[in-house]
């Protein structure tokens, strides 16, 4: 508790009491369906009758319509206060009624007391009388009392006016509010207003906005990123907002931080995968003990629906980039179909199944870091393989199903991701594969001479020829490099299937993906 300083308030009578006053004061937080505060009224209205002249005795009703109820049950002629917007219960952080503050005449808070203890009561009541000078001890009937009683949870610490208090005195939160119509339904302002992906979202509502906002300890009014393709400064606030729309829990906030952080780069080119008409959007990809602390899937149906973290944080992600960037389709989103992933598409790696080093450590990250990997992917494309036995077979399954992104004919490809599911990642570890190894197998069986990859009258899609006629029988294999094939384990026990993530253009003329780590 913190004893009021400083406080103006009205009775029911329409009267005003300022504190500090000139003479002692007890303050008592109180309410009506407490059963300890009904206990402990009758003994303040006996100071006031005894003392009310020399010493105030006011009550603090925690609401408007408790006053008279008090009032009139207990016959209190006392002053009770009007809390009702709890503000001041707020400020002096009260969690218990009732709870008392006895100040002497300069205003200092002499003591405090929560609940109803025997013994502690009579030593406040004879300390506030001694304060009042020439007074004379209330007649009660101490024995007829209970030792102890506790006492009842203050109204403003309640679930649901707690976040409400907090969010309005905080001085956090500073977007434009927006008023809503008591008769409109609220989701369908929601989509009426544009500020949905499609389906429903949750109210960004102040008290969800400041619960949103406890998940990290960033200043909300720090810019995260300047968001594509407006360039619109993106606040931890404006994306807390966007977080709460998206489903998400306060523990998610870090990680969608740092994912709008890693797609507001010039390397991963957010303009450019929003603007382009492929079917690329960000995909997000988790490492590290975030996975487990935010209750990520990366086992069974990794990369499809039913768990909130995975579907919250890349859902969150493209709202941001929506209501906050304006990146909507058919004005800067020019995607020529899209696809389910450009709703959400965010998984964990299962580190714990993979039989080498997970995506982060590969990429410099210590293994107890936690980090999220953006890259501008085209969605999930099936390669199935449950006959191969050994290593060289399955990589040789792999790098076929890798051979038709974009298009077959397409060569000298650049960076995609290929999600090994943990029963192909046995088949390959138990013929002693390694990551590199994988990767050299997919470009040498997926090399074409150049000549059968160049567009003719049979099929005029192709990699450009040649400057010199010479290299037509060079062999070109599917990727600019190895590195180029970044391979990460998910998935459920059962199934020998996996999956790749094609890319759109990468590269400094297009997209980079980016892995950064989660701060808090």
């Amino acid at each position: 508790m913190k004893p009021p300083a400083v406080f103006t308030l009205r009775d029911d009578r329409g009267a005003t009491y300022a504190f500090p006053a000139s003479r002692p004061t007890l303050l008592a937080f109180v309410k009506e369906d407490c059963e300890t505060c009904n206990l402990a009224l009758p003994l303040l209205e006996a100071i006031h009758r005894a003392a009310g002249d020399r010493i105030n005795v006011w009550g603090v009703a925690q609401g408007t319509d408790d006053i008279s109820i008090l009032r009139e049950r207990h016959g209190l002629t006392m002053p009770l206060l009007d809390d009702d917007t709890l503000d001041l219960s707020y400020d002096a952080d009260i969690d218990t009624v009732p709870s008392l503050f006895l100040y002497d005449s300069s205003g200092a808070c002499v003591r405090e007391l929560t609940a109803f203890w025997k013994d502690e009561w009579q030593t406040l009541i004879d300390e506030a009388v001694a304060l009042a000078g020439n007074g004379q001890a209330p007649a009660i009937e101490w024995p007829a009392l209970p030792a102890n009683q506790p006492g009842c949870g203050a109204r403003n610490v309640l679930p649901g006016i707690a976040e409400k208090l907090a969010a309005r005195r905080s001085g956090d939160l500073l977007s434009r509010r927006i008023d809503v119509a008591e008769g409109d339904d609220l989701h369908e302002f929601m989509f009426d207003q544009g500020f949905t992906d499609g389906l429903p979202v949750v109210p960004p509502t102040p008290e969800r906005v400041w619960r949103m906002l406890q998940g990290t300890k960033r200043d909300p009014r720090d810019v995260v990123a300047v968001i594509p393709p407006n360039m619109a400064p993106g606040t931890v606030e404006k994306i807390a907002v966007n977080a709460v729309m998206a489903g998400a829990e306060p523990a998610y906030l870090p990680a969608i931080l740092t994912a709008i952080e890693a797609a507001c780069t010039d390397e991963f080119n957010m303009h450019g995968v929003l603007a382009t008409t492929w079917l690329a959007g960000p995909i997000v990809i988790v490492n590290g003990p975030a996975r487990h602390k935010l209750g990520m899937n990366m086992q069974g149906n990794a990369l499809g629906q039913g768990n909130r973290a995975n579907a919250a944080i890349g859902r969150a992600l493209q709202l941001v980039v929506r209501n906050v960037g304006g990146g909507r389709p058919g004005e800067v989103d020019r995607a020529t179909l899209g696809g389910p992933h450009k709703y959400t598409c965010c998984f964990a790696e299962w580190e714990e199944r993979s039989p080498w080093e997970p995506l982060h450590v590969e990429r410099g990250f210590a293994a107890e870091d936690s980090t999220i990997t953006l890259f501008a992917g085209s969605g999930p494309q099936p390669i199935a393989d449950q006959l191969s036995r050994d290593g060289r077979s399955l990589v040789r399954s792999l790098a076929l199903g890798l051979e038709s992104l974009w298009h077959p004919k397409m060569h000298n490809f650049g960076e995609t991701f290929l999600v090994i599911s943990p029963e192909h990642a046995d088949t390959l570890a138990g013929s002693g594969w390694s990551k590199d190894d994988i990767r050299k197998g997919i470009q040498e069986a997926t090399a074409r001479p150049w000549r059968e990859l160049v567009g003719d009258a049979a099929c005029a899609e192709g990699t450009r020829p040649p400057k010199d006629p010479a290299d037509l029988d060079k062999l070109v294999p599917k990727f600019r490099s190895e590195r180029e094939i970044n391979i990460v384990v998910a998935g459920g026990e059962a199934g020998m299937f996996s999956h790749v993530l094609g890319n759109w253009v990468s590269g400094p003329m297009g997209s980079i993906s980016i892995t950064r780590k989660i701060a808090e």
